[in-house]
């Protein structure tokens, strides 16, 4: 992935509030401080930094007690640094399996690449019993894998997969059923329902995997 490459090249505690940030819905100063064990002022810096180069974004969130908190999130001018497929050249190769096979030959190469894709997780998995173990091993594989994926647990038990990237998105919007099936694979993987929710914010997508407990 991009992140971990850069955080090898280049030693800077930017690259690491691009990627925190990238796996949260937003974060504060305060919030980023803890993982970057920096001071306040030098976090703060370092993102107004950004927003002034269009890189972050601000809002205020509202707080029980004092003053609104200021949360920092990406903008889709960062996007270029994430790691994708070649969705123009994958669509293509869709587009003329299907002049030359026929109409479903698109859908059954994608059945089959999304079969592949569960085999391959599925024999790690296996040796999970515990359904959020299940979950965060396959975040983590997801995660090698581009998704940048984390698990969430909510105070009430509930338990959701988040995908913070997604690396063939372009692919999806010219052939949707990609969402459909990659949801089905992640019921299968942890047998159990899954409701799939896309998020949006300063053009910037996340997918929600709501899993539903038996």
């Amino acid at each position: 992935m991009i992140i971990p490459i850069l955080r090898e090249i280049v030693s800077s505690p930017v690259v690491d509030i691009i990627r925190h940030l990238k796996m949260s819905p937003g974060m504060t100063v305060k919030e980023l401080c803890v993982p970057l064990k920096m001071s306040y002022m030098g976090v703060k810096q370092h993102c107004d930094a950004l927003v002034k180069k269009g890189y972050l974004d601000t809002w205020r969130h509202a707080v029980p007690h004092g003053r609104p908190e200021k949360i920092y999130r990406l903008t889709s001018k960062l996007t270029p640094l994430f790691p994708k497929s070649d969705g123009v050249m994958l669509t293509e190769m869709l587009n003329h399996a299907e002049r030359i096979f026929g109409h479903t030959a698109p859908e059954k190469l994608i059945y089959a690449y999304f079969q592949s894709q569960a085999e391959k997780y599925a024999g790690r998995i296996a040796q999970e019993t515990e359904l959020e173990n299940k979950a965060l091993v396959l975040s983590r594989m997801r995660t090698t894998d581009g998704f940048m994926s984390v698990v969430e647990v909510a105070g009430n038990g509930a338990l959701r997969l988040v995908d913070y990237h997604c690396p063939y998105a372009d692919l999806a919007l010219k052939f949707p059923l990609i969402e459909e099936i990659e949801c089905e694979m992640i019921e299968r993987l942890l047998g159990c329902t899954v409701e799939r929710a896309v998020e949006e914010r300063s053009g910037l997508k996340r997918i929600i995997y709501q899993i539903k407990r038996a």
